[in-house]
């Protein structure tokens, strides 16, 4: 074992498995997705080519057993998968969080053998793209309210699915997705079932394709369901327990967007710190600066904070693997921090750069338009802090 040269290394050691991986996916991500960043921020279009060789790598399933077309590692490989990926291109790593930990993650966790085999196997491959569906227009946060609706026919086999769900991260390109819909609205959340969609089928409509401030290169779009038909085989865990399933993968789902949002903040930051060394103003580099100094201390010291509380929810989800506890407290709190820090970080960065920081000839500028995001999906900032609380004062 090699102790990680990080201040976490109290906690947690990099094996030298995990070094190979960092090392790999840092390579991939700096020579692959670095150069074609921009342009793919620009033009908003999917990254296809460059998604299809990650699952080639295994990055798109890294926890997915090898049995199932995964990389069979850890939770800690993952988060140095997305934090590399991050700091290359916060876009490719949101595509990267949704297939790991909503999608895979949820039919590991709750599907049948069957379902694993056809719906996990090549998008854990990156043969397929998968996608996670539980906002609706009227309905964030609070699930409970959503509007679309799935009844079972007079025959039994299937469901018919009718309803628009919005913010669907991949839905423009996705083969596969998880959604999360009302079998009984009397019941209010206790009645949202969940269910695995095949978008080839009829009835499937994909909606307005979304102008967003960043991460543009993840497609995120509206998606239609006109009477479509879902046999009954392709419930996801028990009719009723939806929103229990939606709740246990967003837990998985906010240590990779901590992640995602550590790894923008270290590269705004490493932007920022070369800046400060070569930058010449007032006869030497601004880095000489009290006030410039102070805005270095302050961003270094909130990411290695952040990254403690990434490692600390990773300790609590590999502990979970064996007990079944809920690790819901550390990923929010992790998720709360580390995207509260990508924001801080990101902004002061383009304040060190003046000008520059705000012109797209720099990428500090995307930093901060990506970094925005990771305070709003997965539960806002607003709700990972109800969370946190609520767990304290035992309102479960």
């Amino acid at each position: 074992m090699v102790t990680l040269n990080q201040p976490a290394n109290l906690l947690l050691h990099l094996s030298d498995e995990h070094i190979s991986l960092q090392k790999t996916v840092r390579d991939f991500a700096q020579k692959r997705i670095v150069p074609i960043a921009p342009e793919f921020d620009e033009s908003g279009e999917f990254p296809m080519e460059t998604i299809k060789q990650m699952g080639a790598m295994g990055l798109m399933g890294i926890e997915v057993p090898e049995e199932y077309g995964g990389a069979g590692m850890d939770t800690l490989a993952y988060v140095l998968t997305m934090v590399e990926v991050a700091k290359a291109d916060a876009s490719h790593s949101t595509i990267v969080s949704v297939n790991n930990s909503l999608y895979c993650h949820g039919i590991l966790k709750f599907g049948t053998e069957e379902q694993k085999q056809r719906y996990v196997v090549p998008v854990a491959g990156g043969e397929k793209i998968g996608a996670y569906s539980l906002t609706e227009p009227m309905s964030g946060s609070d699930a409970g309210t959503m509007q679309s609706r799935a009844v079972l026919n007079d025959a039994g086999t299937h469901y018919v699915i009718n309803g628009r769900k919005s913010w669907v991260t991949s839905g423009p390109v996705a083969d596969y997705v998880v959604l999360f819909t009302m079998t009984d609205p009397d019941k209010g959340h206790k009645g949202i079932t969940a269910f695995i969609i095949d978008a080839t089928q009829p009835g499937f409509i994909r909606g307005k394709k979304e102008p967003k401030l960043g991460i543009r290169a993840s497609a995120t779009s509206e998606l239609v369901f006109d009477n479509y038909l879902c046999p009954v085989e392709n419930v996801l865990g028990k009719v009723g327990d939806g929103f229990k399933i939606a709740m246990t993968v967003l837990d998985a789902g906010r240590i990779g967007i901590a992640s995602q949002a550590l790894g923008i903040a270290e590269a705004a930051y490493e932007a920022a710190v070369a800046y400060a060394r070569e930058r010449q103003a007032f006869g030497g580099p601004i880095g000489q600066f009290q006030m410039i100094q102070q805005k270095i201390a302050d961003m270094k010291t909130r990411i290695e904070a952040a990254r403690l509380l990434i490692y600390n929810a990773v300790l609590a989800k590999e502990r979970g693997k064996v007990t079944g506890e809920r690790y819901t407290l550390e990923a929010s709190m992790a998720k709360l921090f580390a995207s509260e820090t990508a924001m801080f970080v990101t902004d002061e960065a383009v304040q060190i750069h003046g000008g520059m920081g705000y012109s797209k000839e720099l990428p500090v500028e995307r930093y901060y338009r990506d970094a925005r995001i990771t305070r709003i999906y997965e539960g806002t900032s607003e709700v990972q802090r109800m969370v946190i609380a609520r767990q304290e004062l035992g309102l479960r």
